[in-house]
């Protein structure tokens, strides 16, 4: 057969110019390799993401392209989804966001190499307004500036190309032409029936790209890897440095034995560090070194003063046991814990400062850029608001904010707890704000009365006759006074309490239950030492902590 031969012709009465296909077997083809086209996508993202956090290790760390979107994207969060988010999935919530991201990204990947054509570059413009997502998300962190936007436009340039080159290894290619210069053909009962010449994608060219943008990412990975390389430096620091020495009139009052109820499964006085809550805005904990580490405090003060390490540690250090609670806390949660915080008194350093007559709120600054404001009169009203560098005899876990951290009682974390803290701005509340204060959470943050069943278990089985039931109370800074509990429609009845530690911490309880048959449900309050008693108003924890009485019920068996 000949070219001729294989031309179709008009059709009576058809429209002259009527388009044909650009070339033969096109749409049959393209379902062909639909999978090689997503996967494409899905290389084209990930070259893109690796030479970004490589190029990010060379700016700034947190300027990494995918860091700096899953960062805006907790900054943005609505308070609501942020709340269900912690209540659903506590402290997995920043895993659960990172792979939800590479999820979604992935598939993003996926789509853009499966609409790319050379001529039709749409996934190319996918890829594009991704990385130009990136690169305001960048900028846009606190610290940022224009050179943090350059990490996501590089990685996106190469990116872009990866999957021009890979889209067009795809494109069917025409036979090679014979040494008479015409294309050979096989002839085939298809392409007799067609009249078209077989043509098949670059394979070999596209698995060259595919194996070369795979090894780029590894590469690019290992690059990148100075990220991490960084925080075990700083774990290494971390292991061999030793607490500054607490004289013995400064050592925190001995823990009496008596100091939670003689039951089993009770919540145990002092947390472990292991088990502490984490909840704050940082995907990536920052590594900070000692050497590293300043305190800069200025603002409405008389005299400015930039704090070392060392000029830190040669001072009179205190051991205090404080509990902390997270605002996030709903009625009944586990978001609180209580510790031996080896620090520095907060009021000291400010006095050296000399706050102005004026001033009333201390704005701090954690080296990723978060802030909490602080009410100046509970920093220096006598309470052992410390700067801390221990916990529980250890130096700080670098989650729980090494090399230094605040910790101030009777206030939740999100206006006083600011962790890897660098930098102090005596100022006023109608002059500043802070990160979630901007999101809709109110300015002060005094910790709420709250009381909590531990033991038993939710939904347990219990067996009829004496059960003891222990719990958890905390006013921090007021103390707890008296704890009551309710069966069911019947009258409160006073609690037994443990002996109380300080006005600073959590107080446990316990009451006797005599357990009939049946389903039955408890209630518990608890009493502040102002006289106080805890609101049954049931209220969420936007914007100033949750309210309401924590109950818990239980079938009770012969």
């Amino acid at each position: 057969m000949n070219s001729r031969e294989h031309r179709q012709p008009s059709r009576p009465g058809g429209r002259a110019g009527l388009r044909q296909p650009s070339r033969p077997g096109e749409r049959a083809g393209d379902r062909a390799i639909a999978a090689p086209r997503a996967l494409s996508g899905v290389l084209a993202v990930g070259i893109s993401l690796s030479i970004g956090h490589a190029v990010a290790a060379a700016v700034d760390s947190s300027s990494s392209p995918f860091l700096a979107v899953a960062d805006s994207v907790v900054d943005h969060a609505p308070a609501p989804v942020r709340e269900l988010t912690i209540d659903l999935l506590g402290t997995a919530d920043k895993p659960a966001l990172l792979i939800g991201l590479s999820l979604i990204l992935a598939v993003a990947g996926a789509v853009a190499g499966l609409l790319e054509r050379p001529r039709r570059p749409v996934g190319s413009v996918i890829l594009g307004a991704f990385g130009l997502l990136g690169a305001l998300a960048a900028v846009a962190r606190p610290g940022g500036g224009l050179i943090w936007a350059l990490p996501t436009l590089l990685g996106a340039a190469v990116g872009i190309t990866t999957l021009r080159l890979m889209a067009e290894a795809l494109l069917p290619q025409a036979p090679a032409p014979t040494q008479s210069g015409t294309a050979t053909t096989h002839n085939s009962p298809a392409s007799e029936q067609t009249g078209h010449t077989q043509t098949s994608p670059d394979r070999r060219r596209f698995l060259v790209l595919a194996g070369s943008a795979v090894t780029v990412i590894a590469a690019a990975g290992t690059a990148g890897l100075t990220l991490s390389r960084r925080a075990a430096d700083v774990m290494v620091e971390r292991t061999g440095l030793r607490l500054p020495g607490v004289l013995a009139r400064n050592s925190a009052p001995a823990v009496p034995a008596d100091i939670v109820p003689d039951a089993p499964g009770v919540t145990p006085f002092l947390t472990g560090n292991a088990e502490f809550y984490r909840i704050d805005t940082a995907l990536r904990v920052p590594a900070l070194t000692t050497g590293e580490w300043r305190l800069r405090i200025h603002g409405m003060v008389e005299r400015e003063i930039e704090l070392d390490w060392d000029a830190l540690v040669t001072r009179e250090a205190l051991e205090r046991i404080v509990t902390l609670t997270c605002v996030s806390n709903e009625v009944g949660g586990d978001l609180a814990g209580t510790a031996a915080w080896t620090g520095f008194p907060i009021a000291d350093l400010l006095a050296e400062a000399g706050p102005l007559p004026d001033a009333d709120m201390l704005l701090s600054t954690s080296v990723d850029g978060w802030t909490a404001g602080t009410p100046l009169a509970e920093l220096t009203d006598g309470r052992d608001a410390l700067l801390a560098v221990g916990m529980n005899g250890q130096p700080l876990p670098l989650e729980h904010g090494y090399p230094v951290r605040q910790v101030v009682p009777g206030l939740y974390g999100y206006v006083s707890a600011t962790k890897w803290v660098v930098d102090w701005e005596v100022t006023r509340f109608d002059h500043a704000s802070a990160y979630w204060t901007d999101r809709g959470w109110s300015e002060r943050g005094p910790i709420r009365t709250a009381s909590r069943i531990d033991r038993p278990a939710p939904l347990a089985e219990v067996r009829a006759g004496l059960v003891v039931v222990a719990g958890t109370s905390w006013a921090q800074h007021r103390g707890i006074t008296r704890v009551e509990v309710r069966v069911d429609d019947g009258a409160w009845r006073d609690a037994r309490l443990s002996t109380a530690y300080s006005a600073d911490t959590w107080r446990m309880w316990s009451f006797d239950w005599s357990a009939e048959p049946g389903l039955h449900t408890l209630y518990v309050r608890a009493t502040d030492g102002r006289g106080e008693v805890q609101t049954q108003e049931r209220r969420p924890p936007v914007p100033d902590g949750a309210t309401g009485w924590h109950s818990r019920t239980f079938r009770v068996v012969p």
